[in-house]
C-alpha cells in the first residue's frame, strides 16, 4: 500500500519518467486490515482486496515475486532476489514488515503444522483452511491482530484461547481500562484469557496439539496463532551505513538518515518502517503501523521526491508543514474501535471517559498533561469523528465535544 501510495503521488506531483515498483509477493498491491477480519471469516482471495490501479499512474514496470536483497547508495542501485538490479535516480523504500515467530520445542513454525502467522493473503489462506467448527485455537498475542483472530476464530465456531504477557489484551494502545472492557466482550463471546504468562513450548510430532504456558499450564491446541510482535524488514540495507535503529530514521520529508544524523537526497522511506518526527505531538521520531501511514508517508513522498528530481530541491516541501493524523480502526464481533492520534502516548494517569459508559458505547480520551493525544472510541463513531480536530489541543478536565 505504501509503495502504490508514493507511486501514484509522484505521478500526480509531475514525475512522468520510468516507474519501477519492486515488490517480494507475486500480487498487485492489495489492502492488509480485513486479512484479520471479514476476509479471513470468509472466503480469502485477491480480488477482494485488491486496490484499483488509477489511469493516472500511467505505465509502470512492476517486478513481483523477488524482494529486494541490496542497496548499494554509492551506485544508486537496488539488487533483486532474481539476480536483476535495478539502477535509481529516486527510491522509495517500502519493504514494511514481517510477523514475529517464537523459537520453542515442539513442532516447527509453519502452517503444515499448525502454527500460523498473519500478514500476507497466503498467510490469510493458510490460516482460513484449519478455522471451522471445534477446531481448538490459541492465539499468542492480545494486541489487535491477536484479538481480531480470536474474534474471527470464535465467530467460525472456534474454541479459542488468547495467551499474552500483557495484564490485558490490547493494553499497551488502549490502557488498563478499556483493555478490561475489551476482554470481557470478548469473554463473553466465549473467548478464555491467559494473561500476565509466556510460553515454554508447543507440544506434538510433525503437528501442533497444545502449548505448555510458563506457569505450567497445558493448553490444547490443534492451531497455534503466533501474534506477538513484528520485524521490520531492513536486513537488506545491513550493507548501508543507514540508521537502522527501528526501521529507518527519517526527517520531515521521509528522506532516509544515516548514522551520522545526515539525511540521503533522493532516497525515502514510507510506511510501517519510517520513523520520522510529527510536530503535531512533538520532535520524537516514531514508527507508527497505523492504517493510514502508508496513504499519509506515500503522499509526502510524492512531492518531494519529484522536486528533487525536477532538480527543485527538497526546500519547497522542506517548508511545508506535516503532521500527519493517525488513525485505525478495528473490528471484533459487532464491536467498531475507532481511535486518532497516539493515544500511547498518554500519561500513566491521563486516560479518561469523555462521554458514555464502558460497558456500552463509549469515547475515551487519552492526555499527555493537559492535551489531548488520543481517542478511542467503541461505537459512536460521528462523536468520535468529532475529536479529531482537539487533537493536539488542551482540553479542560470536563470538555464535551459540542457543549
Amino acid at each position: 500500500m505504501a509503495g502504490l501510495r508514493s507511486a501514484e503521488a509522484l505521478r500526480k506531483n509531475g514525475f512522468d519518467g520510468e516507474l519501477v515498483v519492486v515488490g517480494a509477493e507475486p500480487h498487485m498491491p492489495y489492502n492488509r486490515p480485513p486479512l484479520s477480519k471479514e476476509v479471513l471469516a470468509s472466503e480469502v482471495e485477491h480480488g477482494r482486496v485488491a486496490f484499483p490501479l488509477r489511469a493516472s499512474m500511467g505505465e509502470v514496470d512492476w517486478r513481483l515475486g523477488a524482494p529486494a536483497v541490496s542497496l548499494d547508495l554509492p551506485g544508486s542501485q537496488v539488487g533483486i532476489a532474481d539476480g536483476s538490479s535495478v539502477t535509481y535516480d529516486g527510491l522509495v523504500i517500502a519493504t514494511g514488515l514481517r510477523p514475529r515467530r517464537l523459537s520453542l520445542p515442539g513442532p516447527p513454525p509453519g502452517a503444515a503444522s499448525g502454527r500460523h502467522v498473519l500478514r500476507t493473503l497466503e498467510d490469510a489462506a493458510l490460516l482460513r483452511e484449519d478455522l471451522w467448527p471445534g477446531q481448538r485455537v490459541v492465539v499468542l498475542g492480545a494486541g489487535f491482530i491477536g484479538c481480531e483472530v480470536a474474534a474471527t476464530a470464535r465467530t467460525l465456531g472456534c474454541e479459542v484461547a488468547c495467551v499474552a504477557i500483557d495484564a490485558y489484551p490490547m493494553v499497551r494502545p488502549l490502557g488498563d481500562a478499556l483493555g478490561a472492557e475489551m476482554q470481557r466482550r470478548h469473554e463473553e463471546q466465549g473467548v478464555t484469557f491467559h494473561l500476565g504468562v509466556g510460553v515454554e513450548e508447543c507440544t506434538g510430532d510433525d503437528r501442533v496439539t497444545g502449548v505448555v504456558l510458563t506457569d505450567g499450564q497445558a493448553l490444547a491446541a490443534d492451531v497455534v496463532v503466533e501474534a506477538i510482535s513484528s520485524y521490520c524488514n531492513t536486513e537488506w540495507l545491513e550493507s548501508t551505513d543507514l540508521d537502522r535503529t527501528d526501521g529507518l530514521l527519517c526527517d520531515s520529508v521521509l528522506r532516509v538518515t544515516r548514522e551520522d544524523g545526515q539525511p540521503v537526497d533522493g532516497v525515502h522511506a514510507v510506511g510501517d518502517l519510517a520513523r520520522f518526527p510529527n510536530p503535531l505531538f512533538d520532535d520524537v521520531p516514531r514508527r507508527v503501523e497505523h492504517w493510514n501511514i502508508p496513504t499519509e508517508t506515500g503522499k509526502r513522498v510524492g512531492p518531494a521526491l519529484a522536486s528533487y528530481l525536477r532538480g527543485d530541491g527538497y526546500q519547497p516541501v522542506l517548508d511545508t508543514a506535516w503532521t500527519p493524523m493517525p488513525a485505525f480502526w478495528s473490528d471484533q464481533y459487532d464491536i467498531r474501535l475507532q481511535s486518532y492520534g497516539m493515544p500511547g502516548l498518554a500519561d500513566g494517569d491521563g486516560i479518561r471517559v469523555l462521554e458514555g459508559e464502558l460497558t456500552g458505547e463509549v469515547a475515551v480520551g487519552y492526555f499527555r498533561g493537559d492535551v489531548l493525544v488520543g481517542v478511542v472510541g467503541l461505537g459512536m463513531l460521528p462523536r468520535i469523528n468529532s475529536y479529531r480536530a482537539l487533537i493536539g489541543h488542551p482540553l479542560p478536565p470536563d470538555h464535551v465535544t459540542g457543549e
